[in-house]
C-alpha cells in the first residue's frame, strides 16, 4: 500500500513543446485500462527557485491561482515536505482510477523533475515546429511566427541536454506525425516502454472528449497556412534543429537578419498579442489582470 511519504517509483513523464499534441497523447494515455495521466502537471516544478525547492508557503499561495492546479482537484497535505507534496498529487491520481501507472504531461523546467523522481523516465513527443509556430499564432500566443518557434526551440534544446544525462532505457522518442499517422503502432511502442501492452481503449478518448481522432490530413498545415516569409523566418531560426529531427526543410533560401530587424520583429509581436488579448478578453479584464499581479494581490487574481 502506497501512502504519502512513498515516492513513486519510475512515474512516466511526457516532455514536448506546447502545441506539440502532448494533450491528445496524454488523453490516448489515460483512457488505457492501466494508466493514469495528469495533463499539465507543470505545477510541480513552475515555483522552483533555480535549483532549489520552493518554499512551501510561498507555494500553497502560488497554487491558489495555478489555473492547472486549480482545474486537478488534488489537495494539498501540509505534513508532508516539497518532494512528498507534489508525489502525493500523483498518488492520488492512482487513488482515485485505481490503475497501477502513472505519469503526467510537463511542458518546460522539466530537468526539475529529476530532483523528486531520480529514476524517472520520459516520452519525448516532438512536432514539426513549423507546424508549432503558426498554432503559436493562430492561438494568439505569439504575435507572429519569429517568436512562436522560440517555446518549441527552448524545449528541443533542454530535451537534448536531458536526454544526454539519461541511461538509453528511460527514455522514448516519438513523432507527432508518427502518431497521427500510424496510431496503434506508435501507442504499442509508447505502452511498452510504461511496461504494459496497447489496448484499443485508447482510441476511444473522442467519446469523452472534444478530441477528434487522428486526421492525416491535419499534418504539415505550415505547407498551405504560412506565407513564404514566415516560412523562411522560421526556418532562418531553427532550421538546424528541423533538420536534426529529420524534418526536410522547403527550398526558400534563408534569411539575414540583423538585430535591428530582429527586435523589430519582437515588437511587433508584442504589439499583436496585446491586440489578440484585447480581442479575446477585453480591456477591463485584460488591465485587471495586470495590476492585480503587479500589486500581488492574491484574492483579487483569483477572482480574475
Amino acid at each position: 500500500m502506497l501512502n504519502n511519504s512513498t515516492i513513486i517509483s519510475q512515474p512516466v513523464f511526457l516532455i514536448g513543446a506546447e502545441g506539440s499534441g502532448t494533450s491528445l497523447l496524454g488523453l490516448m494515455l489515460d483512457h488505457h485500462p492501466q494508466i493514469t495521466f495528469q495533463g499539465e502537471f507543470e505545477f510541480a516544478i513552475d515555483y522552483f527557485q533555480d535549483e532549489q525547492y520552493p518554499a512551501l508557503n510561498n507555494y500553497y499561495q502560488n497554487l491558489t491561482t495555478d489555473r492547472q492546479f486549480q482545474n486537478s482537484n488534488f489537495t494539498i497535505n501540509r505534513n508532508l515536505n516539497y518532494p512528498q507534496l507534489v508525489n502525493s498529487f500523483l498518488l492520488q491520481k492512482i487513488a482515485k482510477t485505481g490503475k497501477s501507472i502513472v505519469g503526467g504531461t510537463v511542458h518546460k523546467n522539466f530537468q526539475h523533475l529529476l530532483q523528486i523522481w531520480s529514476d524517472a523516465k520520459f516520452i519525448h513527443l516532438v512536432r514539426d515546429g513549423r507546424d508549432v509556430a503558426r498554432s503559436y499564432k493562430k492561438k494568439n500566443w505569439a504575435g507572429n511566427v519569429w517568436t512562436g518557434c522560440d517555446r518549441w526551440l527552448a524545449v528541443e534544446q533542454l530535451w537534448l541536454q536531458l536526454k544526454s544525462i539519461l541511461e538509453r532505457d528511460r527514455y522514448l522518442e516519438i513523432r507527432y506525425e508518427a502518431l497521427i499517422t500510424e496510431p496503434e503502432a506508435t501507442l504499442t511502442k509508447v505502452c511498452n516502454f510504461m511496461g504494459t501492452n496497447y489496448h484499443p481503449a485508447m482510441l476511444t478518448y473522442p467519446q469523452a472528449t472534444n478530441y477528434a481522432v487522428p486526421n492525416p490530413k491535419l499534418l504539415s498545415q505550415w505547407q498551405h497556412q504560412l506565407s513564404r516569409q514566415e516560412i523562411r523566418l522560421i526556418e532562418t531560426k531553427v532550421g538546424s534543429l528541423l533538420l536534426k529531427y529529420d524534418y526536410e526543410l522547403s527550398d526558400f533560401p534563408p534569411l539575414i537578419l540583423n538585430s535591428a530587424m530582429k527586435q523589430t520583429l519582437k515588437l511587433h509581436s508584442k504589439l499583436m498579442l496585446i491586440r489578440g488579448r484585447i480581442n479575446i478578453y477585453g480591456l477591463l479584464l485584460l488591465f485587471s489582470n495586470l495590476w492585480s499581479r503587479l500589486f500581488h494581490h492574491r484574492q483579487w487574481q483569483r477572482d480574475i
